[in-house]
């Protein structure tokens, strides 16, 4: 058996194609080397996975290769090669239907012992007409957590933080901002909350088909509580995410949305995990925000660098066993996907994210979400900006929002 070779590349910033290899991208080394990709939290979680046990996959070595950001992981397999790709890449669900029209996703079939540990819901987010293309490794969600200092209890509705805000104001920065995700992905809760919804989840679990967006209920929203009597914003929520967590952990924020990688900063600056989902306009509500599992992905690359066999081993032997579930659980912060992996979220922060999760959550559905002509990372930060940012009319912005969902869903039932 060959001792197990792990190698970080770290800090890599973009990607981009010269001669047909990925800029920074190290050459491959060995035929028997499985090159895994991943982005700057799991890469380093990976490499300490994996420094603890040299045999998870008998005769291969691995390298893990850590992007600077999810953004840069993501620009770097759009544009990855056979040449230049990884066997395995660390991605959430929405990632599948584009990998596998695209040919650069493997299907796989796991024993019935692996499916085992994951639900069928999990298993259906990394799958794509039938075909599975990974196996699921962690819950992909945000929270929204209130500072006690600012907050003497949970709010019930979204009017009683913009409330509290109003009263506060002099002394804030914002009401609610999101500091984990962006506001286009960690901000969907607030979208949602005022009737944004990309599409809607039926009750049977499937893609509503009807419009998602009413936008009169949406301007009305808009207007009511994010803006002021002159029509333009009132604070309570930023366009931009930008110095949001700061703010936060400064006490000049009530209330934030944190991604599930990050709460360990948050506990460390003395902020009780009390986490909720963001509450919707009606009292008892809740907006969803997006919920579901990122995974690790077997590419068509493996096989053209010969292996394969060995990439689908180590899905199964440190994802989908009970060994390797408890071991990365130990290192990684988000609420586990497997079942044995959950047995070890003891934390107050994993056990509050997976309950945000069950409580209030829509599936990240790229077929979707990447659009007609208009993906809805563009729009919903387009409207933003033009409403509360260059004071535009709600009702236009809305009804602009509602023609480009209603396209982009009408679009994206085609493919699913």
């Amino acid at each position: 058996m060959r001792n197990k070779r792990i190698g970080v590349v770290g800090a890599i910033a973009a990607a981009a194609l010269a001669f047909g290899v990925v800029a920074g991208v190290p050459a491959r080394a060995a035929d028997k080397e499985i090159v895994i990709w991943a982005d700057e939290t799991r890469g380093p979680n990976l490499d300490k996975l994996m420094s603890q046990k040299s045999d998870w996959v008998s005769g291969y070595t691995f390298k893990i290769v850590t992007w600077s950001s999810f953004t840069a992981l993501k620009t770097a397999f759009d544009a990855a090669t056979e040449k230049s790709g990884p066997d395995i890449v660390m991605a959430p669900n929405d990632w599948v239907a584009t990998g596998a029209k695209a040919g650069k996703l493997a299907a796989l079939t796991p024993s019935s012992k692996v499916k085992s540990q994951f639900t069928a819901g999990q298993l259906f987010d990394l799958s794509y007409k039938g075909k599975l293309y990974g196996l699921p490794v962690d819950v992909n969600n945000t929270g929204m957590i209130f500072n006690t200092k600012l907050v003497a209890s949970a709010p019930k509705s979204f009017g009683d933080m913009v409330d509290l805000y109003i009263s506060k104001k002099a002394s804030l920065k914002a009401g609610l901002c999101v500091a984990g995700g962006g506001n286009s992905w960690g901000g969907l809760a607030v979208g949602t909350a005022m009737g944004a919804y990309p599409y809607k989840i039926a009750a049977t679990g499937a893609v509503d088909s009807a419009d998602p967006v009413n936008a009169t209920t949406l301007a009305a929203n808009v207007t009511k509580y994010l803006l002021g009597a002159d029509g333009k914003s009132n604070g309570f929520f930023p366009a931009s995410d930008a110095g949001c967590k700061e703010n936060f952990l400064a006490g000049k924020v009530p209330y934030a949305i944190i991604g599930n990688w990050e709460w360990k900063d948050y506990l460390d600056k003395g902020f009780k995990m009390n986490l909720m989902p963001v509450p919707g306009v009606t009292s008892g509500t809740y907006a969803p925000g997006f919920g579901s599992v990122s995974g690790a992905l077997l590419t068509t690359y493996a096989a053209t660098h010969g292996v394969e066999t060995g990439a689908k081993s180590a899905l199964f032997n440190i994802f989908g066993s009970a060994v390797g579930a408890r071991s990365y659980q130990a290192i990684e912060g988000r609420p586990a996907a497997s079942k044995d992996g959950a047995k070890y979220s003891k934390t107050a922060a994993q056990k509050g994210f997976a309950a945000v999760a069950g409580a209030s959550s829509i599936p990240q559905i790229g077929i979707i979400l990447d659009g007609d002509k208009t993906s809805y990372w563009e729009a919903i930060g387009a409207f933003w900006t033009a409403v509360l940012v260059d004071g535009k009319s709600p009702t236009t912005e809305a009804t602009k929002l509602a023609a480009i969902y209603k396209a982009n869903l009408a679009k994206g039932l085609k493919d699913l």
